[in-house]
């Protein structure tokens, strides 16, 4: 599956827990339904050649959205062990600031 990165869309985050920074080497990805995947914290998690996503988390999740300017090779990377996409998981070099868009 080919995953472009487009520079004005948002860059997003799921986790269990209750955050206002996001840490450096922490994951995001502008697939939106991956973060939101990610949230319930599954210990497997796999998506079709459709973008359909299965996983087996059970926690509630929080999806954040990187609530300032980010670029690829000077805020984040990709991530050098993913077994996605390329494009999917990126890491941050720095804390970023995030808002809070929903609960899952």
């Amino acid at each position: 599956m080919k995953i472009d990165i487009k520079p004005n869309e948002p860059w997003y985050h799921g986790t269990n827990l209750i955050l206002n920074e996001l840490r450096t080497g922490s994951t995001i990805t502008q697939w939106r339904e991956l973060a939101e995947g990610f949230s319930h914290q599954p210990s497997r998690l796999s998506y079709d050649d459709d973008g359909k996503i299965y996983h087996n988390g059970k926690e509630k999740g929080y999806l954040y959205i990187i609530d300032e300017p980010i670029e690829v090779g000077v805020d984040i990377y990709n991530h050098p062990r993913t077994v996605m996409d390329e494009n999917a998981e990126f890491l941050t070099k720095r804390p970023l600031k995030l808002k809070l868009i929903c609960e899952l």
